[in-house]
């Protein structure tokens, strides 16, 4: 199997979308520092994950995502439970996409 997955920051309550072959490993790599583009974001909570047959469709669905038009479906219509947890205990503000900017 295949997953698409979307990954919460608890540090800077981003979103980081990604495929991959091992959906544990990949968490534990994200969550030890091993991927460059998420190690300042680290500690990392699944937020939500799909399982396809293909890479190709993990991928494929990975790029949508990550496109404007996926990025909407996302947030609608699967991350609003992991949102719902993240408030409840107790995060204030909404998420934000991308990196966040530094504070004056």
């Amino acid at each position: 199997m295949h997953y698409t997955y979307i990954l919460l920051s608890s540090k800077s309550h981003i979103f980081y979308f990604g495929s991959t072959n091992n959906l544990k490993e990949r968490l534990k790599l994200h969550n030890i520092g091993q991927v460059k583009s998420t190690r300042p974001h680290i500690p990392w909570k699944l937020a939500w994950y799909c399982a396809f047959e293909t890479e190709k469709q993990a991928r494929d669905f990975e790029l949508y995502l990550k496109s404007g038009s996926g990025k909407a479906f996302a947030y609608k219509r699967f991350v609003s439970a992991a949102l719902a947890k993240d408030f409840s205990e107790g995060r204030h503000g909404s998420p934000k996409h991308g990196t966040p900017k530094p504070k004056a």
